[in-house]
């Protein structure tokens, strides 16, 4: 009887240790599944974040601005460069232009039309600015600051743009014959150091003043951007005249 009891006892226990072993068992694959839950959600939430779209910035964030600034005033040098018009002329259009550039050579006939509406009240300036992108730019410029050593800027400046698609250093000193300039000093003009220190010089005060593209105006030191039509340069000419009185 006693060693039943004891048979009874010894298979209650190991039931008992059983379930014990089976019950911490499924607590221990609880936690780990939850664990194992926690981990990979918080991997899809960092995945989530990470395929989110940057967030869009403000629509009315500044912008960097390129350029001169508009609405301010800038010097600039006018010593020596070629000139339509009096030096005493109320408004003065100093433009950085490029030979090559398509737009320098079709806002031309602007710069025409402001004279001959304004007379002697404008001086329209040229400032020498071959771009780095157009190859044939720096011999031109050398051929328009040759043929001003001789008093024929103008001259060589309207040949070059009207035949733009036609430079060439051999056509340049064609076009030196047809306007009447001394050809040999005209070929040693343009090869000189003073040449290229002259349109460096432009170049570099181009660069100083934030000018990066071609046309660029000043207006009495205002700055204005590409090939405007007559009209928008009439409306800065026309205030700059009435502040003139």
């Amino acid at each position: 009887m006693a060693n039943a009891n004891r048979g009874d006892s010894l298979l209650v226990a190991a039931i008992i240790l059983g379930a014990s072993v089976l019950g911490a068992g499924y607590l221990v694959s609880q936690a780990t599944e939850r664990a194992g839950e926690q981990i990979v959600a918080e991997i899809v939430a960092q995945l989530e974040i990470a395929a989110e779209p940057p967030a869009a910035p403000a629509r009315n964030a500044a912008r960097p601005r390129r350029g001169p600034d508009p609405e301010k005033r800038y010097e600039v040098d006018l010593e020596g460069s070629p000139a339509l018009g009096p030096a005493d002329a109320p408004v003065i259009v100093a433009e950085f232009s490029d030979f090559q550039c398509p737009f320098c050579a079709r806002v031309w006939p602007t710069l025409q039309k402001i004279r001959s509406e304004y007379g002697d009240q404008v001086q329209i300036v040229f400032k020498h600015l071959p771009l780095s992108f157009h190859s044939k730019a720096p011999g031109a410029h050398a051929a328009s600051i040759a043929a001003h050593k001789q008093g024929k800027f103008w001259e060589m400046h309207t040949k070059i743009f009207e035949n733009q698609r036609e430079m060439s250093e051999e056509n340049y000193i064609t076009w030196a014959g047809d306007i009447g300039l001394d050809v040999e000093r005209f070929k040693k003009d343009s090869a000189s150091a003073e040449t290229k220190k002259r349109m460096n010089d432009d170049m570099k005060e181009a660069s100083a003043l934030g000018v990066t593209g071609t046309p660029g105006f000043f207006i009495n030191g205002r700055f204005v951007s590409g090939a405007k039509p007559f009209s928008e340069f009439k409306i800065v000419i026309d205030e700059e005249l009435k502040e003139k009185g």
